[in-house]
């Protein structure tokens, strides 16, 4: 339906939004509805996280395949657009230096990233998957392998933090989330000599680390064949503070430090031969944010939800600058070439 009625002015089609997160949230932890999880793994009334979320993952890839399959059969052709997934993208840094550990970077990556876009791209699932899981991961039929050949045409990359692998297939781990063999036998911690990977912001699952930015893209890049890739989301939240004043409100310095360092490392893997065509800031505005509700506030423009006025913060003058001052370098370094 969507195809059909609006293919006419859409250019890029994501089928899904961060699949990994409503999988691993919904049938894991049982945070996000519908809620389904072990006792181990969660406060649920049912459920079961060691395969419920393999499920669920496929049904996502198969559905990705056939819209893909449809939009390249019936409509591409003579509407021109192109079509991809968006998936949130951690980095991860091992924990040591030891083999372990960056055996457990690999395993975190393949049971949260690669879990999905190495079938939609590769075929398959990864071999760190199958290692462990074996027959806990579903198979492809041959009808459905037919289907996965159209892949997609980029992917999409919400990123805003990293963490440290630990190995716990080596290794003893105590018992926590990440140390299962539904999670890869790799723990997601973020700190190490009680030191944190980079400096936490107010929103306790982000913290500030630009050069995972440019891995993870250099990651796709390597992995994937430089299929064209979009960062679709990448932002910096805080708190809501209903006692601050409102000039303290829209003075956020730490945004845009997080932009600026992010947007550089970006500009790095770009020059190193990374194919990023186009940058999405989270978010334009102060909005609903999932479980969180409305007392996180990611926007370049402050909402007051009484009254609904937007104000520019100090990211917003800073970003809408730097834009400007990136156009003019591109327009003089277009220039030159044309003269020359």
């Amino acid at each position: 339906m969507c195809f059909r009625s609006f293919g006419d002015r859409v250019n890029y089609w994501a089928t899904f939004n961060e699949p990994n997160v409503a999988v691993i949230r919904g049938y894991r932890s049982g945070i996000y509805p519908p809620s389904r999880c072990c006792p181990s793994f969660g406060n649920c009334t049912a459920g079961d996280s060691t395969t419920e979320p393999f499920i669920a993952a496929h049904n996502v890839i198969l559905s990705h395949s056939s819209a893909v399959h449809l939009y390249r059969t019936k409509y591409q052709k003579t509407q021109g657009g192109s079509i991809g997934i968006v998936m949130n993208c951690l980095w991860y840094e091992p924990f040591s230096n030891s083999l372990e550990d960056k055996l457990a970077v690999e395993r975190a990556l393949s049971f949260y990233m690669n879990w999905f876009l190495d079938p939609i791209i590769l075929g398959k699932y990864p071999a760190e998957m199958k290692e462990i899981l074996g027959d806990h991961l579903p198979a492809f039929s041959k009808d459905d392998m037919e289907k996965l050949k159209n892949g997609l045409d980029f992917i999409g990359i919400n990123h805003y933090t990293s963490f440290y692998a630990k190995d716990c297939k080596f290794s003893t781990c105590e018992p926590k989330a990440g140390a299962s063999k539904t999670e890869g036998l790799s723990l997601r911690i973020a700190q190490k000599d009680g030191l944190f990977i980079g400096e936490p912001s107010e929103v306790d699952w982000i913290y500030v680390y630009p050069q995972g930015m440019e891995k993870i893209i250099t990651y796709i890049k390597d992995r994937y064949n430089n299929t064209p890739m979009f960062i679709t989301e990448n932002g910096y939240g805080y708190k809501e503070k209903p006692n601050f004043k409102r000039e303290d409100l829209l003075n956020d310095v730490k945004r845009v430090d997080y932009m600026r360092s992010y947007l550089d490392a970006i500009a790095t893997a770009v020059r190193k031969g990374a194919d990023v065509r186009g940058y999405f800031a989270w978010s334009l505005l102060d909005n609903f944010e999932w479980i969180s509700g409305y007392t996180e506030r990611f926007g370049l423009y402050h909402v007051d939800y009484a009254t609904l006025k937007r104000s520019a913060r100090l990211s917003a003058d800073w970003y809408r600058q730097f834009i400007a001052n990136e156009t003019k370098q591109c327009q003089s370094v277009f220039k030159e070439a044309d003269v020359k």
